[in-house]
């Protein structure tokens, strides 16, 4: 008979239910009479900082202990863990690359969905690790693997993502407890039974069909949208139409023409990579993020649906939403008409030559306020004003200059990367600014060149943000060098408190 604790750590993400999930399973061992305890690493937010949740339920009951206590550990041992219990898959590896993961003792139950990390939406290109891979890892260091999509699961069953792994674990067949006893566990909780319980059950019957080695393909991590092009194309009109108008689809579509005629110019399919791809960025690029974008965003009734779900509200919490917004003064301008947006630009150009900082305006909106929510709309309902304004315009003559400069390539490999370097416009503020600059560099320069030498310039402009792989990409393909950006040096008094001696910033 074991006579050790079994052990369980969970990896989770905030806003999951980490933390009710541990006090599940310690109320479940405590009533069948098992001493238990759990322990818990708060992270600091949905992917700065990942939430862990330490639990060791002993297999003997008090009453075959005979009056012993047991002695538990408050944090786990490397290699001594009986199941991790992951929420998603990268916390999964990231436990694995800590040591505690053993191949020959720990069992996995894992998430296939994947919730991008801040370095991962800060890549100048497609920063997103290779799920395959990170799957692969989980399987080579474990002793058996169950994975499934938890989030799927739990909006599918309208709950949590603890519920969802509250079932999984009752199908890994770990703890010396019946499933009705899970399941009773969760009609106590009094706080959405219903739905939890629905939860419970898709993940036993998901966790048990994956058998504990054989899992679900995972979708290849390359592409997020259809890969045929007349869905792509619908996709692209819908998003456009949605950020804009009918109109705005209408011109999404005549520039979709072009690229089907550019490519049947060169004898290639209309549905081929050079159309599908170049469709894809073009719905992209025109549905741009400003800030009429980004007020209506956050003001959708599905928004705060979201929210709700992720906050674990139920229908009779107050759930209070503050969004944090700080646009600069070019954002604002670029709402605005040229004759006036081009003189206050040139003025915060002077000041930042002079070495002030960027100008900004703070705000902070309740968006569940009467107040905070009309500012948002408000805001959100200035988009047929959109064209009136200088960023608009500004943006339409580079996506036409863009398609223009591959329309007249000399050979279709030359059209193709160039379509693709619209992939390098994204994001927003300096990160949009920066690949703009980068792509006016390589579709300028090299328009005319060997479509290897687009193609590694294209590459060297994702890898990193400083530029030097750019520049040395173009001046490997006789491009002329890009002229040095002028920096401001700010001088600052020293302080008078600063003792003597020592520098100050």
């Amino acid at each position: 008979m074991r006579t050790q604790p079994i052990t369980l750590l969970i990896a989770a993400l905030g806003g999951e239910g980490g933390g009710v999930l541990a006090e599940w399973l310690v109320d479940l061992a405590l009533r069948a009479g098992h001493p238990a305890q759990a322990t818990s690493i708060p992270g600091v937010a949905q992917r700065t900082g990942a939430t862990t949740y330490y639990v060791e339920i002993h297999p003997q009951s008090h009453a075959e202990l005979g009056g012993r206590t047991p002695v538990m550990s408050l944090a786990p041992v490397p290699g001594c863990l009986d199941l991790l219990v992951a929420s998603e898959l990268l916390e999964a590896v990231r436990v694995i690359q800590n040591g505690f993961v053993s191949p020959q003792r720990t069992r996995l139950i894992c998430s296939t969905h994947r919730t991008l990390t801040t370095f991962e939406k800060l890549a100048p290109g497609d920063g997103r690790y290779d799920s395959a891979r990170l799957l692969e890892v989980a399987r080579r260091h474990s002793r058996d693997c169950a994975t499934f999509d938890v989030d799927a699961t739990a909006r599918e069953a309208g709950t949590v993502p603890s519920a969802v792994l509250f079932g999984a674990i009752a199908a890994s067949g770990v703890l010396p407890f019946d499933p009705a006893a899970f399941e009773e566990i969760i009609r106590d909780s009094g706080r959405g039974v219903e739905a939890s319980l629905r939860g419970f059950a898709l993940a036993f019957e998901r966790c048990r069909a994956a058998g504990g080695v054989e899992t679900a393909a995972l979708p290849a991590p390359a592409l997020c949208v259809p890969s045929g092009t007349p869905d792509l194309v619908l996709l692209g009109h819908a998003r456009v139409v949605e950020f804009q108008d009918a109109a705005y689809g209408d011109l999404f579509m005549q520039r979709v023409d072009r690229l089907r005629a550019l490519a049947r110019r060169f004898g290639a399919a209309a549905d081929g990579d050079l159309v599908r791809e170049g469709a894809r960025y073009l719905a992209l690029w025109m549905a741009f993020d400003d800030v009429i974008r980004v007020a209506d965003l956050k003001s959708r009734a599905a928004r705060f649906a979201r929210v709700e779900r992720e906050a674990g509200a139920g229908p009779g919490d107050l759930l209070r939403i503050a969004d944090h917004l700080k646009p600069g003064l070019v954002e604002l301008a670029g709402l605005l008409p040229a004759a006036i947006a081009d003189p206050l630009l040139a003025w915060e150009s002077r000041r930042r030559r002079d070495g002030a900082a960027p100008l900004a305006l703070p705000l902070k909106l309740r968006a569940d306020t009467v107040g905070g929510f009309f500012a948002l709309r408000l805001l959100g309902a200035l988009r047929p004003l959109r064209r009136l304004g200088k960023r608009y315009a500004e943006e339409q003559a580079l996506i036409e200059h863009w398609l223009a400069t591959a329309e007249a390539a000399p050979a279709f490999g030359v059209a193709l990367e160039l379509v693709l370097c619209g992939r390098m416009v994204k994001g927003y503020g300096a990160t949009n600014e920066r690949g703009k600059e980068n792509f006016r560099s390589i579709i300028n320069s090299l328009k005319s060149s060997d479509p290897a030498a687009i193609r590694r310039a294209r590459e060297a402009a994702l890898a990193e943000e400083s530029g030097t792989a750019l520049d040395a990409a173009l001046s490997q393909a006789g491009a002329p060098p890009r002229a040095v950006k002028a920096v401001p040096v700010r001088w600052v008094k020293p302080s008078l408190a600063a003792p003597k001696g020592h520098a100050t910033k």
